[in-house]
């Protein structure tokens, strides 16, 4: 059974970080492709960014060049790390893989 468990979400200042984790069982970790998701109250699911299984990354737009998404297979674990955070990034975020399996995600909120 596949299991994925954010972490590291919190309340921050507009313009601080945060580094959310998504910790992955019940998988072939290395073989897979994971992404991120976030979900702001009244708003639908917005995709947000994607490492693949060769760390080849994509990222939305209003995302780029803030947020880094990486991964490291020994701990079967992908990050999410983000910078120069604004408040509408404030949002419940998920964990995606294989496009059918979600964390329960962890909630970010950015204070201005």
């Amino acid at each position: 059974q596949v299991h994925l468990v954010e972490s590291g979400g919190g309340l921050v200042q507009a313009g601080g970080s945060l580094r959310l984790s998504c910790e992955a069982s019940g998988i072939i970790f290395s073989i897979n492709a994971f992404s991120w998701f976030r979900q702001a109250p009244g708003y639908h699911r917005q995709w947000v960014a994607t490492i693949t299984n060769g760390e080849k990354t994509n990222y939305a737009d209003s995302v780029k060049g803030r947020f880094t998404i990486s991964r490291d297979n020994a701990k079967k674990t992908v990050y999410l790390q983000m910078n120069s955070l604004k408040p509408e990034d404030t949002a419940v975020y998920y964990c995606n893989t294989a496009n059918m399996y979600w964390g329960q995600g962890t909630q970010v909120t950015v204070s201005s």
